[in-house]
């Protein structure tokens, strides 16, 4: 059992029982009336395949079972605890109002086989948002099927591989930067590419010279996550884009760092030529376990006749969906995509509108800058300029004290918050990458950069953390070999 106090903001977590461990015979979670339906030997119906014993299955009550299940859910962090840290992640509060509208029956009982009458609405949603998205980001054409950020990525892709074979051209490499995602040079693989990668320069902006040296005939796109990995904005990102033009290759950016700018650039300004949102960080659908991620791409002119079929279209106020496109690289998912996510990504821009967006990234921009401001000085900044969105830490100032990347993270668990991403990216030694993103208050944060200068002072490091959390350190690497995926009785 484990009491934390009201500082680190942790709940009291108890110890739990499996569910066999906790069976006492005769317990029953329902009780039926009596049927008036004639009983049936079952013996006669099922030959030999029935089993010899009875199955052991556990004997509970409704609320034992209910209690056991609802203590299991507060094992876990989430972002309805408190502030999730990740760098590059953005994960942030889900406005429940979104979640309500997904869930209602208008909504949620739509079938994809229903006739296109039916489905005026729903349709009309997503062509909104495939014309809100062209707004964001001042490029022609969405398609909203691809169902992850990283499909989004093996998409764009797939459209940039179209447009070299349709001119008569096999481009094979793709160019990746060390500030970039790492599924950039792992979707460009898996579409076939080689990756040449270039480092990014002392001040963790990608250099024209470092492009100029690899960028030759064969190259058919460059990936850059911009704002990049360490928080900035890709200051000779236009001239790069031109830099490519020229060779006709073309320049791909990661967009989920898009929190950052929105209402401040469009990619379409500045030469982009397709990009993937990630609906499940920017726009604030469920990330990760709670619910299905979803990667629209936008792109530019020279790749519309190879966007993924269908396309939601409109025509004098009717919607319909429109698979005559000869070059299209056809679908990229069943159906038209993750229309749940789609519902949630509308209502959130439709709520906020032009100026709403803008502030979102203003307060992203504004939180991380504060958590920069009142941790410069107790941690080290190894590339250090104009933040945005998050900001890259490590511990070189922690050496003579002993902790170490490592020892901070786990030592925030027991503080009653998630740790922020470490050692990433891998061009800063030790990284500790924090993004506080838009939705979270100055207590939070305070509560956040307060727990980092009670660690880092601590005289004590050679405290093994988490110690107050409810499960200590973990053998890592005997939990991932000597699996226990199975209930042995104790009688057996």
């Amino acid at each position: 059992m484990n009491y934390l106090n009201k500082k680190t903001g942790q709940n009291i977590v108890l110890e739990e029982d499996l569910l066999f461990e906790r069976s006492h015979k005769g317990g029953y979670g329902i009780g039926l009336p009596k049927l008036d339906v004639p009983e049936v030997n079952y013996k006669k119906l099922y030959d030999k395949s029935l089993r010899k014993n009875k199955a052991r299955l556990p004997e509970l009550s409704e609320p034992e079972v209910v209690r056991h299940f609802t203590r299991l859910s507060t094992w876990n962090y989430a972002i309805d605890l408190g502030i999730y840290p990740l760098g590059s992640c953005t994960m942030k509060h889900n406005p429940r109002l979104n979640e309500e509208i997904a869930r209602s029956s208008e909504i949620c009982e739509a079938h994809p086989y229903d006739p296109i009458e039916w489905t005026q609405g729903h349709l009309q949603i997503m062509y909104e948002l495939q014309e809100d998205l062209k707004k964001v980001t001042g490029m022609p054409a969405v398609s909203l099927q691809p169902s992850a950020g990283a499909q989004g990525e093996f998409t764009g892709l797939l459209l940039i591989s179209a447009y070299h074979r349709n001119k008569g051209k096999i481009k094979k490499t793709i160019i990746t930067a060390d500030t970039s995602h790492g599924t950039n040079p792992a979707s460009a693989a898996l579409a076939g590419y080689n990756i040449v990668q270039v480092q990014t320069g002392e001040d963790g902006y990608v250099t024209l010279d470092s492009v100029k040296n690899v960028l030759t005939e064969d190259v058919a796109a460059m990936m850059l996550t911009n704002p990049n990995t360490l928080g900035f904005f890709e200051k000779n990102i236009e001239q790069i884009a031109k830099l490519l033009h020229e060779k006709d290759a073309l320049l791909y950016i990661d967009g989920a760092n898009m929190n950052a700018v929105l209402g401040l650039s469009r990619p379409g300004d500045y030469g982009a030529d397709v990009i993937q949102f990630n609906l499940h960080k920017t726009f604030t659908t469920p990330h990760g376990g709670g619910g299905p991620g979803s990667g629209p791409i936008a792109v530019s002119e020279k790749l519309i006749p190879y966007l993924p079929v269908p396309r939601v279209e409109e025509k004098n106020g009717n919607y319909h969906l429109n698979y005559s496109f000869s070059k299209s690289i056809g679908r990229v998912k069943s159906f038209y995509g993750n229309y749940g996510m789609f519902i949630r990504a509308w209502c959130y821009i439709k709520a906020l509108g032009g100026e709403g967006l803008r502030k979102v990234s203003e307060n992203a921009i504004l939180n991380a800058n504060y958590i920069k401001s009142q941790l410069k000085d107790v941690l080290h900044i190894p590339v250090d300029g104009n933040h945005l969105h998050e900001v890259v830490f490590n511990d070189k100032n922690q050496k003579e004290s002993g902790w170490d990347t490592s020892k901070i993270a786990k030592a925030l668990i027991d503080y009653g918050m998630h740790p922020p991403t470490v050692y990433f990216p891998l061009c800063v030694k030790n990284a500790l990458m924090v993004e506080p993103t838009e939705t979270e208050s100055k207590d939070e944060l305070d509560r956040f950069i307060l727990s980092i200068k009670e660690i880092v002072t601590s005289k004590d490091s050679s405290v093994v953390h988490p110690k107050r959390a409810f499960r200590e350190k973990v053998d890592e690497v005997k939990a991932a070999r000597e699996l226990k995926l199975t209930y042995k009785f104790k009688d057996e």
